[in-house]
Formats: C-alpha cells, sequence, structure tokens
C-alpha cells in the first residue's frame, strides 16, 4: 500500500508540481501511526534520490508520499526527475524504528557494539549531522570504513574523534518494487 502511496505522490508531483496529501485516515491504524521513513529511487541499481526523516513527526501514509515527491523533485544532488524516467523508477521505502543513543567509551568500544547489516547510524557532533542508512553495509561491510563515510557525510573530518561524539542506532523494516508493480499495489489496494 505504502508503495502505491509513493508512486502516486511522484505521479501527482509530474503532473501537478507538489506531493500527493492522502487522508491517514483513508488508511489502516498501522499507516495512520506517525513514523519516520525514507524513500529512496533507483534506476537500473543506481541512485536516484533518497529523502527521509530520522524522526516521525506525522504519520506513516504522510511521511511516505512527501519523501517519495521529494526523492523525485528535490534531492539536491540530482535534476528533478523526468517523465521519461518514471517508467524507470524502483523505489524503495525504509520505516524507521526510534533512535536509541548509543553509550561508548572509544571508538573501539563503539566499533564494537556495531552491527553490521542491522544498524543504520546517525553522528552528530559540532552542529553537524549525518546518517547511513542499514542498506549501505551492502556497500561499506566494514563497520570501520561504515563510520569513516559517516563522518565524511556529517561534514566531519577522515579519522574525527571527541569526547561529545554522538551516536544512535537503529533499524529499519526496508521493502521495494518497480514503479509499475508499485501502482498495481496502490490500485489493489485503495
Amino acid at each position: 500500500m505504502l508503495l502505491g502511496v509513493a508512486a502516486r505522490s511522484i505521479e501527482h508531483g509530474l503532473n501537478q508540481g507538489s506531493p500527493l496529501e492522502p487522508d491517514p485516515r483513508d488508511y489502516p491504524d498501522a499507516l495512520q501511526a506517525e513514523r519516520a521513513t525514507f524513500v529512496t529511487l533507483e534506476i537500473h541499481g543506481a541512485l536516484r534520490g533518497c529523502i527521509g526523516m530520522l524522526e516521525a513527526i506525522r504519520p506513516l501514509v504522510l511521511d511516505v508520499a512527501h519523501n517519495a515527491f521529494a526523492a523525485a523533485f528535490r534531492d539536491p544532488r540530482f535534476p528533478p526527475l523526468t517523465r521519461a524516467e518514471l517508467p524507470r523508477i524502483e523505489i524503495h521505502i525504509s520505516v524507521l524504528t526510534p533512535p536509541q543513543t548509543m553509550r561508548f567509551s572509544s571508538e573501539a568500544d563503539l566499533l564494537g557494539q556495531i552491527r553490521p547489516g542491522i544498524d543504520g547510524l546517525i553522528l552528530e557532533d559540532r552542529g553537524r549531522r549525518g546518517t547511513f542508512l542499514p542498506s549501505v553495509w551492502e556497500q561499506l561491510p566494514d563497520p570501520r570504513e561504515f563510520l569513516e563515510h559517516l563522518r565524511y557525510k556529517a561534514g566531519l573530518p577522515g579519522g574525527y574523534w571527541s569526547d561529545t561524539l554522538a551516536v544512535s542506532r537503529y533499524t529499519t523494516e526496508s521493502f521495494g518494487t518497480s514503479i509499475d508493480e508499485a501502482f498495481g499495489e496502490g490500485l489493489r489496494t485503495v
């Protein structure tokens, strides 16, 4: 159902220039709950956009609709999605658990607590913040390399460490499909 909402929100963006605004009351209770999500778009396995929220601030169905639109049209790394690209899009949705603050005494202690393939991490310090979803473990399977790249993403120098560094972890429930299948899901279930 969420994949259908994401697909329709992208199509709505192409036609109207704004995200779909589904009424959460039209959906099951589980999709009305406030949850944080990321929506990732790919074309032939290559990233085409990824936008999300780390904190739950709106119903799940609205978060997906807004993040799908933003991934297609507002990711600053890419130009807005074109109608010609739409048939090739794959949509991936990650629903996040609430972040849990990690307690550690050193970089080695932190690295020993990280669960490769399971944890998404949020790294914060000096007014900077970055996150990697658990799916990033596929490209960066080594915890030390994962952490190093996350530092760069947060705008911190390589090897950076301080006593004020904060790290939180979360897990995700992730699923994805082609745009055609997502439209089919949305039409069957909504």
